[in-house]
């Protein structure tokens, strides 16, 4: 018998069934669920059941992120809602407005650990995997039905191995990484598979660099995403270090559907747009087009290390005039960090606008919805027509460097010229 994926040792332990091969349908509990805004329609779902809390209120997470704070009234009486749903079902963990985003709360928090099952109301739930965890996104209906019995059914993915070597070139982040494999794969081509990052060019990745690579590949169709628990993660959570075991790590005879090989160095600064989040290319193909809005934060890029880069960039240097530049911290911690270091004050000063820690313009609800025919580059991680704002604007997705530049120079600037430092 061949050895077993991470994520076949993951599901398989969730479900009792350790020897679990891909393929497999198999009924799991997880260990951690999360919903967000959604959660008024999981509670719509769950009074059918007529119970009066969910199975183990310990490991529910509620956070309020993606139209926070309230942008209309109907959105302030779903959060007050919320609010009562979680005092009423006894549910501790719950981070209100201002908090954070739900996937950098997970992780930020510690409220996922390696070799974990977590299930969230939301695709990006596959950002956990950057501790070593497979997270996957569900419906608000399936959580309902969690919430009332404590297990769902699982399909047991494939696995494509990403191996990585070599190092990162100057201004280029894991977001590169992140939207080369995009153009590489399409929509498509990591359907309902994990894909597993391995190699040795992870040492040079922190966990938030990690946790872009895993958020990025739900646009590939991946139903989780997972880097290794290695002593990258031990240092940076030295208390769950002991957990780092077999059961986090794939058996070196393990079958993979595919396997891609990638060298750091081959890869450049990428700009991916409009439309499609496939559509990457090299930063200097886009270079002539003009922005009147930048925006940094999300999921995906708007923790500490990204603000920092951004304001490698803005040091010095101020805001095109006729470009609009949009920051949003990932969480209130990364806010703090931002500010205690000065790192919000530079983007201050070159002309950017800070937004509440939460998800911002990304969903086009709020704080900075798109005018018709509107250009914005974005560190989010969806470029789909319409997404933020009106569906004649034009989304491009790219590195926060990348965006801070762009938004100095008015139109889609490569960074490497503005970046002098060795990453």
């Amino acid at each position: 018998m061949s050895g077993r994926t991470v994520a076949e040792k993951i599901l398989g332990r969730a479900a009792g069934k350790p020897g679990a091969k891909a393929g497999d349908v198999l009924e799991v509990t997880p260990d951690v669920v999360m919903s967000h805004e959604n959660t008024f329609l999981v509670d719509k779902a769950f009074e059918q059941f007529d119970l009066e809390r969910p199975w183990a209120p310990d490991k529910v997470v509620v956070v309020l992120d993606h139209r926070s704070p309230a942008n209309t009234v109907q959105t302030a009486n779903a959060h007050a809602r919320i609010r009562e749903i979680v005092r009423r079902m006894g549910i501790e963990r719950f981070y209100d407005v201002g908090e954070g985003v739900c996937h950098q709360l997970l992780v930020e928090k510690k409220l996922v650990r390696p070799g974990q099952l977590v299930l969230g109301a939301d695709s990006h739930t596959t950002t956990v995997g950057a501790v070593g965890a497979f997270g996957a996104g569900i419906g608000a209906t399936e959580m309902a039905g969690i919430w009332a019995t404590g297990e769902t059914w699982l399909k047991v993915p494939e696995t494509i191995k990403i191996t990585m070597t070599g190092h990162l070139e100057r201004a280029v982040f894991p977001k590169d990484i992140a939207l080369y494999l995009a153009s590489r794969l399409g929509p498509s081509g990591a359907d309902y598979m994990c894909m597993e990052f391995s190699g040795i060019f992870l040492f040079d990745i922190s966990i938030s660099g990690r946790m872009v690579l895993c958020n990025m590949a739900a646009e590939m169709g991946a139903k989780a995403a997972i880097a290794p628990a290695d002593s990258t993660f031990g240092a940076w959570s030295p208390e769950c270090a002991s957990l780092n075991s077999g059961a986090c790590t794939s058996d070196p005879d393990a079958s993979y559907h595919d396997i891609i090989e990638l060298v750091a160095e081959d890869i450049s600064p990428m700009v991916s747009g409009p439309d499609r989040v496939e559509s990457g290319r090299g930063v200097e193909e886009f270079e002539d087009i003009e922005v009147d809005q930048a925006f940094i934060g999300t999921c995906t890029n708007g923790r500490l290390e990204d603000l920092i880069a951004a304001s490698w960039v803005l040091k010095g240097n101020k805001v095109a005039t006729g470009t609009r530049l949009l920051v949003a911290p990932a969480s209130k911690s990364v806010l703090s960090d931002a500010l205690s270091m000065g790192v919000i004050q530079t983007i201050l000063e070159a002309g950017g606008t800070i937004l509440p820690p939460g998800c911002g313009p990304c969903l086009g609800a709020h704080e900075g919805v798109l005018a018709s025919g509107e250009v914005c580059i974005s560190s989010s991680n969806r470029n789909f027509k319409g997404r933020m704002g009106s569906e004649d604007a034009k989304i491009f997705l790219a590195s926060p460097a990348t965006v801070a530049a762009s938004a100095v120079k008015g139109r889609i600037e490569d960074p490497r010229r503005w970046l002098n430092v060795d990453l």
